[in-house]
């Protein structure tokens, strides 16, 4: 891909086969994809063949190597943008001379997807070598690798949520670290307001998509778009903000034990929170005791 694609982008023989539109649009179509060639090629791929002798030892390549892994992220934060570009150039006489020549089945946008298959493939090879690496040396190295890698899946699903943020004003870099984000029923309960509007908020929930940062929590509505591939992703449009700094939380409220409560500026707004399970609240009021703390 890298060979037969991208660098056929930059030769002068190919240049009147690619649309003035298209040009210049080599790194959002291929993303880091190069950074992460490199990577397996020069340090990962070695590594292993360290310990062809020694497979239940693989743990620790992970864990030595578990920061390059993030690379990753960069490259599905990036590939909703690159399958935008896809769809409008897919049938481009450029890749259609491309695909020809490397004598390839599938057209490029089934390669473009690979690292994004190949980082949730990790996991399941660990999982497996684990099953049969019971009680020998290596086996807490492939645990913890295992730990590892799941931790960068969720950091990256979290991260393909978060750039479908929309109308937020700020920059979300400023939030801190993007800890958890999650689909929740919401009832609010306003010290400050009529009367009338509390009574309402008790019955009706509405719904909405919660991003805890480390600084702040976002509520936001989803927004379920209509089309294929990533463009059926959803959005969230950003409702409102509470500083983590000002924020109460009580673990338990009455009569269910999937709600927990959010308070603000000494409970002067009051948001009453319905987790999907009682253990997504677990997870959920672990992470902000831990944030408070």
């Amino acid at each position: 891909v890298l060979q037969g694609y991208a660098a056929e982008m930059d030769n002068p023989l190919m240049a009147h086969l690619i649309s003035p539109e298209l040009q210049n649009k080599k790194d959002i179509l291929f993303g880091n994809m190069e950074e992460i060639y490199h990577f397996h090629n020069r340090i990962f791929l070695r590594e292993l063949e360290n310990y062809v002798e020694y497979p239940e030892l693989v743990g620790r390549c992970f864990l030595d190597q578990m920061e390059d892994f993030q690379i990753y992220e960069k490259y599905c934060q990036n590939k909703p943008r690159s399958e935008s570009l896809w769809r409008q150039f897919s049938d481009s006489v450029f890749f259609q001379e491309c695909q020809r020549k490397l004598d390839h089945k599938l057209s490029l946008d089934s390669y473009l997807l690979k690292p994004v298959q190949r980082i949730t493939k990790y996991q399941l090879l660990l999982k497996e070598m684990l099953k049969y690496s019971k009680n020998c040396e290596g086996a807490e190295d492939l645990q913890e690798a295992l730990t590892s890698i799941l931790g960068i899946l969720k950091a990256v699903n979290d991260s393909m949520h978060q750039i479908a943020i929309t109308g937020y004003d700020g920059n979300l870099n400023e939030l801190g670290k993007l800890l958890m984000q999650g689909s929740f029923n919401v009832w609010t309960d306003h010290k400050k307001g009529h009367s009338k509007v509390k009574d309402l908020a008790r019955f009706k929930p509405m719904q909405r998509h919660l991003f805890l940062h480390e600084k702040a929590v976002l509520f936001c509505k989803k927004r379920e778009e209509n089309g294929e591939g990533y463009e059926k992703a959803p959005s969230y449009s950003y409702k409102h903000s509470l500083n983590m700094a000002a924020v109460g939380i009580t673990e338990n409220v009455k009569g269910d034990a999937k709600k927990f409560e959010i308070w603000y500026n000494a409970r002067e707004e009051v948001y009453i929170i319905q987790a999907p399970t009682p253990d997504v609240k677990a997870t959920w009021v672990n992470e902000i005791r831990k944030v408070l703390t």
